[in-house]
């Protein structure tokens, strides 16, 4: 059923409300290919269980009808909604804990002179040429490899001498380019090729070494992915509107901050779409430590961990949470596990800080849109969408609409073990982690 404007709900009526949802097939965009969800600049680098422009087109066409609107996301991520934002012409801002994110983002989401961009292209690569033929005496003459000495035993740990060294060469060239912008899209490249020059498990949301992997080398990875980055950036540039390309920093205003801390001013968004962290799924920090530590990001890499809504690392004492479904979920998992409990706790209770947030930034009349997915984690059903359908009206919104999709192109580990809790195998594990999502919209009255 769809709610009405001004319709508080209980906490039974909003459990029922999800059980009599049927999935909206419109929602589930599985007629899209991989080369529509990575359109333009969408491509740019891998992401764990980012959603997809189509989703976010779709609610900014449903609500969004003032040509100057603001749309903002506190989880940007990968910065699908930023991105999407720019390409209509409205101003965009959010926040994201995860410094590897804000690199991403920001340079998915500046429309680059395709002209400009291929000069510099071509005068990077010509520094770089000698990579091709790396015993050369010039070569070793002419670049120093560029090794973050603090982080030298665990780059040792992930790459092979060979490697560690072209990579160290590869970053001394992009941190010699003077063009901020330039060096961001080619620090981008960088990190996006990481995974595949070094012994990191491929496919592993884990890291976990692989020693008999048969590694990229870093010259040739590099090269293929900025040109197909030129041509995302060359389609994107005629996509955003003029007044954007030639004024970007007016209308892009994203943070490394917590989600519960946004850069704007009270009452100034017209619609919030975002897709929270999914508790105990993913240590964003582990995925990109390669990137955090070949760019020097994080001198204590668990303590950066800590700073996560989501994560394993963080748990509060004497912070009572408001909804009763939420409670519940944790008295159940305390009988299983108490660490488990503590960490579920701790991730509804930050949730509830950045609904908190979404609703003094909205305008009246604005909606925030949360897309998450429930699982069920040692035999407990974790409602993370329920929980957020209750949280929100004790925010202040009144819950407007619930969409229930399908994830058929959500990069997205489906099986989970029921038992440890951790994603697996098919042919080991037992139950569906996320079989189907839903975005969840609060309306500020």
């Amino acid at each position: 059923m769809e709610m009405t404007e001004g319709q508080i709900i209980s906490p039974m009526e909003t459990l029922h409300s999800f059980d009599a949802k049927e999935t909206n097939r419109i929602w589930s965009f599985a007629e899209c290919k991989p080369s529509d969800t990575a359109k333009w600049t969408h491509g740019y680098h891998r992401y764990p269980a980012k959603f997809i422009p189509q989703l976010v087109e779709k609610l900014i066409d449903e609500y969004i009808s003032n040509e100057n609107a603001h749309i903002n996301d506190p989880f940007y991520g990968s910065g699908t909604t930023i991105v999407t934002a720019i390409s209509r012409g409205f101003k965009a801002s959010g926040t994201d804990i995860n410094k590897i994110a804000y690199l991403i983002t920001k340079v998915k989401s500046t429309p680059i002179n395709p002209i400009y961009l291929d000069k510099k292209v071509k005068q990077f690569l010509s520094n770089l040429e000698t990579l091709k033929h790396p015993n050369t005496s010039l070569f070793e003459e002419n670049i120093e490899p560029l090794v973050p000495k603090g982080q030298l035993e665990r780059i040792n740990y992930w790459f092979s001498e060979e490697n560690k060294s072209e990579l160290g060469k590869i970053l001394r060239v992009i941190y010699n380019e003077e063009d901020e912008l330039i060096r961001d899209f080619f620090l981008v490249a960088f990190s996006h090729i990481l995974k595949n020059c070094s012994i990191w498990l491929q496919g592993s949301t884990k890291p976990t070494r692989d020693l008999k992997k048969k590694t990229s080398r870093p010259y040739e990875a590099l090269r293929r992915h900025i040109r197909r980055m030129q041509n995302g950036n060359k389609i994107f540039y005629g996509v955003v509107p003029p007044k954007i390309r030639d004024n970007t920093n007016d209308y892009l205003n994203i943070n490394t901050a917590d989600a519960k801390c946004q850069p704007v001013p009270d009452d100034n968004v017209d619609l919030i779409i975002s897709s929270s962290p999914y508790v105990t799924s993913y240590e964003y920090a582990d995925l990109h430590q390669l990137s955090t530590i070949w760019f020097g990001l994080a001198k204590d890499l668990n303590e950066y961990k800590r700073q996560f809504i989501g994560t394993s690392y963080k748990k509060y004492e004497n912070m009572e949470l408001r909804s009763k479904i939420a409670v519940d979920i944790v008295n159940k998992m305390f009988k299983k596990s108490k660490k488990m409990a503590k960490e579920i706790e701790a991730f509804f209770i930050d949730m509830e800080g950045v609904f908190d947030e979404s609703f003094r930034i909205l305008k009246p009349g604005g909606r925030c849109c949360y897309v998450i997915g429930n699982t069920k984690l040692k035999g407990v059903e974790i409602l993370n969408a329920e929980v957020f359908a209750e949280s929100l009206q004790y925010s202040g919104f009144t819950l407007d609409r619930i969409i229930k999709r399908e994830i058929p192109s959500k990069i997205l580990p489906q099986k989970r073990d029921e038992r440890t809790g951790r994603f697996a195998s098919n042919d080991k594990a037992n139950s569906e982690a996320y079989p189907v999502e839903y975005i969840v919209i609060g309306l500020k009255g």
